[in-house]
């Protein structure tokens, strides 16, 4: 059996991808900045790492074959817990490395999607084989986004977007296969099974979560809202996902 250690093990993909691989039989390191409470799952070992500094990171690696790598924050830092999860790797003879990413992050100039870019590069030219997978947006994210929003009786939302949200546990068994296999590059990307319109989208959400509240829409200009308006964070020819966000929902409620 392999050795893995996932990066960002207790966030909402990384823990999936940890139960997923724990799951098959495989002995994997769980690496977030505190450890969790209470005791490890059977095969599961716990390392508390903070990316940005490194301390602890080479004791993490030893031994690893494949590191997959899902710790990321839009607060910053991430090019940096890069750098040291890499510089680590390679001393560790790490022999493969599974990156997350996102659709558009080539075109859309939002600030984290150029970090998230700029962190494939580094992936690119570390000199260990590596794969890449780019997803839509996570179903969990999109129904933060417009929680958030609901907090005020008028919901503001940009208009002329559309979103095509997948669930994690799709994403994670995915991450999970490509971990076990042998480095791919960059790899098709995966994208939910529905394409929403954003008012549809607030729509559904606002009715399982059983609120009303009144939708102002507006018009954000920008190079960034035309790349979100163009499509670019879509991956229409690549709907492989099954899991429908209105079936998240349900769930959710249920």
């Amino acid at each position: 059996m392999a050795t893995l250690l996932v990066t960002g093990g207790t966030g909402t993909l990384g823990r999936a991808v940890v139960g997923r691989l724990l799951d098959d039989g495989h002995d994997v390191r769980s690496l977030s900045r505190r450890l969790p409470a209470g005791p490890p799952a059977p095969g599961l070992h716990p390392y508390a790492v903070d990316l940005r500094d490194g301390t602890g990171l080479e004791e993490a690696v030893a031994g690893v074959d494949t590191v997959v790598h899902c710790a990321s924050t839009p607060s910053g830092g991430d090019e940096e817990a890069a750098g040291h999860l890499l510089d680590a790797a390679r001393v560790a003879g790490v022999k493969h490395l599974v990156y997350i990413s996102i659709v558009g992050v080539g075109g859309i100039p939002l600030g984290y999607y150029r970090t998230k870019r700029a962190v494939e590069r580094m992936v690119e030219h570390s000199g260990i084989d590596w794969t890449i997978l780019r997803t839509t947006q996570f179903h969990d994210l999109l129904l933060r986004v417009v929680k958030t929003g609901a907090r005020s009786p008028l919901l503001p939302y940009p208009t002329g977007l559309r979103f095509q949200p997948i669930e994690v546990r799709e994403v994670a068994a995915r991450m999970a296969e490509l971990a076990l296999g042998a480095p791919a590059g960059r790899v098709p990307d995966m994208g939910g099974p529905q394409v929403l319109d954003v008012r549809d989208l607030i729509r559904l959400t606002l009715r399982y979560g059983g609120r009303r509240r009144l939708t102002v829409p507006l018009w954000l200009p920008g190079r960034t809202m035309a790349g979100f308006r163009a499509g670019e964070h879509l991956a229409p020819g690549h709907a492989v996902g099954e899991r429908t966000y209105e079936e998240f929902l349900k769930e959710r409620a249920g």
